[in-house]
């Protein structure tokens, strides 16, 4: 049975590349009221998971909501195993498929076939499930041709089309999703609207993050609160966004 449990999960991610001491400065004053620090060696650091402890099991639908910076991005990374804590555990059992960046991994000198191949074997699928399901992928894109042609030729549009056809084939037991991207016009929409909803349904535990209170209300039994690295609230959905839209005036 698919499980993600984190106990005392804490994620500091270093910031190189602040230039200047009145940057520094200003970076340092904002750590008074976030969780900014600076190390031995004068690198800033910032604490973006803080002491996390959590448990989804089969049959979550959990929505991730909090203020932009509240670590949901930051949480869906760490459950992937993209982000390794700096203290505490994660712990997975089960098939995990991240949905974060969806066009990860795609090269742009190859075709859209090749890249299908290269996207899929990222996302964990074998040779043989990408050769049974190209047709498919590729009928979804709804590309053609286009296909056959290195994707530095294709607009914005139809490479995130690509993308999401590739990344919305594969079959996961566990699926982390963050905010998806407009996908193209409104019947294309519908199409990849259905096809995430499909998704949803086969997984065992589905985590998202969306800017919508309305589609997590939705699509899920169980709310996460997010706020500076902590969680302040976990539950059914209801009484979760409930709270938030109270505490935020909305």
């Amino acid at each position: 049975m698919a499980f993600i449990e984190l106990k005392g999960a804490t994620l500091d991610l270093p910031i190189y590349d602040i230039q200047g001491r009145s940057l520094k400065r200003q970076v340092m004053r904002m750590g008074r009221r976030n969780a900014i620090a600076e190390d031995t060696d004068g690198v800033i650091v910032v604490r973006a998971l803080n002491n996390v402890d959590l448990r989804f099991d089969a049959g979550d639908r959990v929505g991730l909501i909090g203020h932009n910076g509240a670590g949901k991005s930051t949480l869906l990374r760490t459950m992937a195993g993209i982000y390794a804590p700096t203290s505490g555990t994660v712990e997975r059992s089960g098939k995990v498929v991240p949905l974060l960046d969806i066009s990860l991994g795609m090269d742009e000198n190859s075709t859209g076939l090749q890249n299908i191949r290269l996207r899929g074997l990222l996302l964990g699928m074998s040779d043989g499930e990408i050769r049974a399901k190209q047709q498919e992928i590729a009928d979804f894109s709804e590309l053609g041709d286009y296909l056959d042609l290195p994707i530095r030729t294709y607009s914005s549009g139809m490479r995130v089309r690509l993308a999401f056809a590739v990344s919305t084939a594969v079959e996961a037991e566990i699926l982390l999703l963050d905010e998806v991207m407009g996908v193209g016009d409104a019947s294309f929409m519908h199409k990849a609207e259905q096809r995430l909803a499909d998704l949803h349904g086969r997984a065992e535990i589905v985590v998202l993050a969306m800017h919508s209170n309305h589609e997590i209300r939705r699509v899920c039994n169980k709310a996460l609160w997010m706020d500076h690295g902590h969680v302040r609230a976990f539950g059914p959905v209801e009484d979760v966004v409930a709270s938030y839209e109270a505490a935020v005036g909305g």
